[in-house]
């Protein structure tokens, strides 16, 4: 738990370490390829996510026109070159909203599968599987605030699709911080992290997990790679998890061995070799 939470002193630029928390999305795949006595666990939550984000995409596009006559530009009220692209914007923002709302309903249902599959992810990666978590109550009640702080994000990107010009930037965004956070909770749980320290483990790896996020929301609109969108990401959460702790680990014994000596120690080493 101590390398999850440690801060490296000396990192990369902000871009580079984007790319590479965007990295664990292709590698999340790849790495189910693999693997495939992963697959049967991959199955259900795979086949959920599809279904549930396709209706939830069906559903914002049945919605579309009502929302463009409640919350749209009325007609005549603006330029038509202005009011196009905002009736536009606000048809993209309610599908993306509502596909991204399905989804969230099913990594709920499927989250003791996708839980499974972190654990035989990080076995198969580390070989062994670590777990400081506070007991069954403890993970069901962070398991219940990541899914409701996910599925609290659509509403977010709805909203934020109504900004001109910068508001689907905004949006993707903030759907990628919602997964980032969804796909990472099973690995930090069992490092035993609480809601708020994985908050705060986000912070301190912004641009990875922001990268992570990003592009896995982007791989949602892929073709066939997003069938297998659900437990690809979680596959990848726990990867990067992974990465970040060896990273931490790997730094912090860097610094440890560049670190001066103390001055009694060297006086009392002097001393002994004198004496």
């Amino acid at each position: 738990m101590d390398d999850v939470a440690s801060t490296p002193s000396v990192r990369p630029g902000l871009l580079r370490r984007a790319g590479a928390g965007a990295w664990e999305v292709p590698a999340g795949f790849w790495f189910l390829a693999r693997n495939p006595r992963l697959w049967p666990l991959a199955g259900l939550p795979a086949i959920l996510a599809v279904l549930l984000a396709g209706l939830g995409a069906f559903a914002g596009l049945v919605l579309v026109p009502r929302i463009d006559a409640s919350l749209g530009p009325s007609p005549g009220s603006l330029p038509e070159w202005l009011a196009l692209p905002m009736s536009v914007l606000l048809g993209i923002a309610t599908i993306g909203a509502f596909a991204f709302l399905g989804l969230g309903l099913a990594f709920a249902l499927a989250a003791p599968l996708l839980d499974e599959l972190s654990r035989r992810v990080e076995a198969r990666a580390r070989g062994i599987v670590e777990d400081a978590s506070h007991g069954l109550r403890s993970e069901l009640v962070d398991a219940l605030r990541g899914a409701l702080y996910f599925l609290a994000a659509a509403p977010g990107m709805f909203l934020l699709g109504f900004i001109p010009i910068v508001g689907p930037l905004l949006s993707l965004l903030w759907g990628g911080r919602a997964v980032a956070m969804q796909m990472t909770d099973p690995a930090l749980t069992r490092r035993g992290l609480r809601f708020a320290q994985k908050r705060a483990w986000h912070r301190e790896w912004r641009p990875e997990t922001l990268g992570f996020g990003v592009f896995g929301m982007l791989g949602l609109i892929v073709p066939f790679a997003n069938l297998l969108i659900a437990p690809a990401l979680v596959t990848a959460g726990t990867l990067l998890v992974l990465d970040l702790e060896d990273e931490a680990a790997e730094t912090n014994r860097a610094l440890a061995a560049k670190a001066p000596e103390s001055p009694g120690t060297s006086a009392s080493g002097t001393a002994a070799v004198t004496g």
